[in-house]
């Protein structure tokens, strides 16, 4: 019988060259492909031209085809331009996540099949198996802890679970990663990782989106929940929610950033108890179970990458979800996702719209 064909994402690091070994090992035919992103060399990039080059080398070491795909145009369109607009609207997006959406299971996919390959894989620390519980696949945590990636990856479509293949799932750490890649000496095994966002690898935001967009310095007033000016900002794309550093005010308590009043240019700021909020809501819904749901459905929800799940009840309200907290959070922020599991399964998530807080605006 034919061997079955996989397209591997591959951006010259150690975990999806890890996942070439791991893939043809279990008798897959591997093809290689790297994404090119954007126009120009990025140093320290996960998308640049030596990055691209590592992952040739790396297959070509492992006698595998490799492919470069320009999706420039649709990179711009879906992963840059959102990230723009979600600052101009005062909203902290995750771009990995718009990545993974469209580029990698939506572009990369359809490439994949005109390629006809069988599956896609990529490097990431996430399962996908079959559960009994649900009876068909599912979206799962990985072995890995806190390298678990399942966060960003809620919105694979379900209709996909069957083609996708996350090889390094079953690994409890990088170092397992590394060895591998040392005992088989490829030329990357001790490649740093890169943690940045690809297209902004020094991590100054700011000086990306003033120079890349219309969003510039506009000085305004930062002010407390009860309305009273307390100092000026120069830009509310420059402040995130639960920011307490830079705010270049005095107050006899630590003050934090809880919100913005975009019409009137204000920064809100307030106590660290007045970050804590417990219901939210969540628009741009993917749910891979459970997608009928009627009653209060109980979760562990997870608001951010870095951040432990919480309990909750999440409730449908048409094409948005409810989310309540059996305790309150901190900082649970506008633009980054919400994600839903029972136990180590993901059942879905979405974008984080807005809070109930009643104190502030954002």
């Amino acid at each position: 019988m034919e061997n079955k064909r996989v397209l591997l994402g591959m951006s010259g690091g150690v975990d999806s060259s890890v996942a070439a070994i791991l893939l043809k090992n279990q008798d897959y035919d591997v093809i290689g492909v790297t994404m090119k992103l954007f126009e120009g060399e990025i140093e320290g990039s996960c998308c640049n031209l030596s990055s691209t080059l590592d992952a040739k080398r790396v297959c070509d070491f492992l006698e595998i085809p490799h492919y470069t795909i320009n999706f420039k145009e649709e990179f711009e369109k879906y992963v840059i331009d959102d990230f723009i607009c979600q600052y101009k609207n005062c909203r902290t997006p995750n771009p990995c996540i718009e990545c993974n959406k469209y580029l990698k299971f939506g572009c990369m996919y359809k490439k994949a099949q005109e390629l006809e390959c069988d599956y896609i894989a990529t490097g990431h620390y996430a399962k996908i198996e079959y559960d009994d519980t649900y009876g068909k696949k599912v979206l799962k945590k990985s072995n890995s802890g806190k390298k678990d990636q399942s966060y960003v990856l809620y919105n694979i479509p379900e209709e996909l679970l069957d083609k996708v293949l996350f090889p390094l799932g079953d690994f409890k750490s990088k170092d397992e990663i590394r060895k591998i890649a040392s005992e088989y000496n490829l030329p990357v095994a001790n490649k740093p990782d890169s943690e940045d966002i690809c297209f902004i690898p020094d991590g100054d935001y700011k000086k990306f989106l003033e120079e890349n967009s219309d969003i510039k310095s506009k000085v305004g007033n930062i002010v407390n929940i009860d309305g009273k000016v307390l100092g000026k900002h120069t830009g509310l794309y420059k402040y995130t929610i639960g920011q307490r550093k830079g705010l270049g005010i005095s107050n006899s308590v630590p003050l934090f950033v809880l919100g913005y009043d975009i019409e009137k240019n204000e920064l809100i700021v307030g106590e660290e108890k007045d970050l804590y909020i417990k219901e939210f809501i969540v628009s741009d819904v993917n749910l891979i179970l459970l997608k009928d749901f009627k009653n209060d459905l109980q979760v562990n929800v997870k608001t951010r990458y870095s951040v432990k799940e919480s309990s909750a009840k999440i409730t449908k309200l048409n094409d948005e979800i409810k989310v309540v907290f059996d305790e309150p959070q901190r900082a649970v922020t506008p633009g980054q996702s919400a994600v839903f599991y029972i136990d180590d399964v993901v059942i879905g998530g979405g974008k984080i719209k807005c809070t109930t807080s009643a104190k502030v605006n954002i």
